[in-house]
């Protein structure tokens, strides 16, 4: 069977095969197949014949809670021919305007009662609810069939092609075809720009073509992903490349998509035993608060056969707890990124090898190389690179709008290079072919003559039982240039002699941490994402007192 062309049409395909099978669930709402065709057909109409064509940038602008709310809106938007630019209601005013004017949207979706201050929104761009858009298209297409009566019964005046234009609507013989019409999207069009994480710097916007988003869909229903699972479970934020995933596998899976309108660990695991779900999905952020919740053993969790972890490395004392906590689930890391997707890395963690995150099934879409890009041979450290299986993503091009065309460039050089992506991490891969991951390039700390690995810092840490989460990284000094510190979640009675007593037999002397810091909790982006910046600031901050 042909592939479905993109991520509408295969919501055509599905809803045509089993309209009143439940896609997916948030909260107390549900949202079957037929309805998410029939209310993101409307709403695409309405998008339409407000005037926006192909190609409109349009940010949705949801919460965690509206999960039901922005799969329509994502798809109306695809449907319209437009381009989708997702984004949390949960970023900072600073970054939602960079969205709406690097982006260059013309229009901003959102949920009811949650639109933004209207000084965020540049000019020319409208805001608008699915209900505010859809009802003025009910009440456009009413109008023109009582003008078109009152024609066909001799009493009209041929005002029909000018009904709605008051309102600053498109209609009459300027409006565009019904949005229910059979799905002829172009798949080298562009569908998507996501932003990336800003952990470093200012979000960068990524593009994706529909054939870039639709890879790896399937139009034959024997052959849907996650067919061991009736539910899958995740508590992603909307605006994020794992929350594109699950939003993906809801649409292409065998399985129901259970969304958790926020992360919290008893409630994540009674919905674990409410809806039996079979596959959990997660960031290493909400594995370790799993982990440590007493709240969440109160609820049966027997019934899951896959916890996939993405978003950042995994530590191997927490991929050892989870593979504990769910002794009847394989534990799956996913390496990937939002430049790379739909490249990923599937690696089945091995307890007996947890100083990997595993070994992947297949390694022609994975090299490691030299700085000058010539492949390295397995036990050597290098930059890790993926090779996409479809069209490549690429940074949009052109601050303030990407007016000029989506490649080209000048990151586009360093990270993208035909359809293999630069992930930015440094790693190996051993004789056995197992995966390892060395720590982010930006993060090695140069210390004298060593250097570094945060991870490996950090997976010592973790390994302490009164450590619920940890953190390393560099900080100038005088003499070596840098050296490690590190803050500390402590669960438990913890202090720093103890703490650096244990390191000891783990880590050498250049990578014990000479700045120890104990703190409630670590911050995070929406992500899940450490914001190791802000941990230097405390650190700043320690010192002057």
């Amino acid at each position: 069977m042909a592939p479905p062309r993109s991520l509408p049409a295969l919501l055509d395909l599905r809803a045509a095969t089993d309209p009143g099978r439940t896609a997916l669930i948030c909260g107390s709402h549900t949202l079957t197949f037929g309805a998410w065709r029939d209310r993101s057909s409307a709403l695409a109409t309405g998008l339409r014949n407000r005037g926006l064509r192909p190609g409109a940038r349009v940010v949705l602008r949801y919460g965690g809670g509206d999960w039901i709310a922005y799969a329509v809106a994502y798809c109306a938007v695809l449907r319209a021919g437009c381009v989708a630019v997702p984004l949390s209601d949960r970023q900072s005013p600073a970054t939602s305007a960079h969205v709406l004017a690097d982006s260059g949207a013309t229009a901003l979706l959102h949920p009811c009662g949650a639109n933004l201050p209207p000084e965020l929104l540049p000019a020319g761009v409208r805001a608008a609810t699915e209900e505010q858009v859809v009802a003025e298209a009910g009440a456009l297409a009413e109008a023109e069939a009582e003008a078109e009566a009152e024609a066909e019964a001799g009493t009209g005046t041929g005002a029909a092609a000018g009904t709605g234009a008051g309102n600053g609507q498109v209609s009459g013989a300027g409006a565009a075809a019904p949005s229910d019409a059979p799905d002829a999207s172009d798949p080298a069009a562009l569908a998507q720009i996501l932003y990336t994480s800003g952990t470093t710097g200012t979000p960068k916007g990524v593009t994706a073509t529909h054939a870039n988003l639709v890879h790896g869909c399937t139009s034959d229903e024997r052959r849907r992903p996650l067919r061991h699972s009736r539910h899958f479970l995740h508590a992603f934020p909307v605006g994020t490349n794992a929350g594109q995933t699950m939003l993906v596998n809801a649409l292409d899976s065998a399985a129901t998509a259970v969304a958790a309108p926020q992360f919290t660990p008893g409630r994540f695991a009674r919905l674990i035993e409410e809806y039996g779900v079979g596959s959990v999905f997660l960031v290493p952020a909400m594995a370790i608060e799993l982990l440590g919740s007493q709240a969440a053993r109160r609820y049966a969790t027997d019934t899951v056969r896959l916890v996939g972890s993405t978003a950042a490395a995994l530590p191997g004392p927490v991929a050892l707890g989870l593979a504990r906590a769910f002794p009847r689930a394989q534990v799956v890391n996913y390496y990937t990124s939002t430049e790379a997707a739909p490249a990923q890395i599937t690696l089945l963690f091995d307890p007996d090898r947890p100083d990997s995150p595993g070994r992947p099934a297949d390694l022609r879409d994975l090299r490691v190389t030299a700085p000058d890009g010539t492949p390295l041979p397995p036990g050597e450290p290098g930059e890790i690179w993926l090779r996409t299986p479809t069209s490549p993503r690429a940074y949009l091009e052109g601050a303030g709008g990407g007016t000029a065309a989506a490649r080209g460039s000048g990151n586009d050089t360093e990270v993208f290079r035909g359809r293999w992506v630069r992930m930015g991490d440094l790693g190996r891969v051993d004789e056995d072919g197992y995966l390892h991951l060395l720590d982010r390039e930006r993060d090695v700390i140069k210390s004298g003559a060593h250097k570094v690995s945060t991870l490996q810092v950090e997976d010592a840490l973790h390994a302490h039982p009164a450590v619920a989460d940890a953190a390393a990284f560099g900080v100038p000094h005088p003499v070596l240039g840098a050296v490690v510190a590190a803050v500390v979640v402590p669960r438990g009675e913890l202090d720093a002699p103890a703490l650096r007593t244990f390191l000891l037999d783990r880590l050498a002397a250049h990578e014990l941490p000479a700045r120890l810091l104990f703190r409630p909790s670590l911050p995070r982006n929406e992500g899940g994402k450490i914001l190791k910046r802000e941990l230097r600031l405390l650190l700043d901050d320690e010192a002057l007192r």
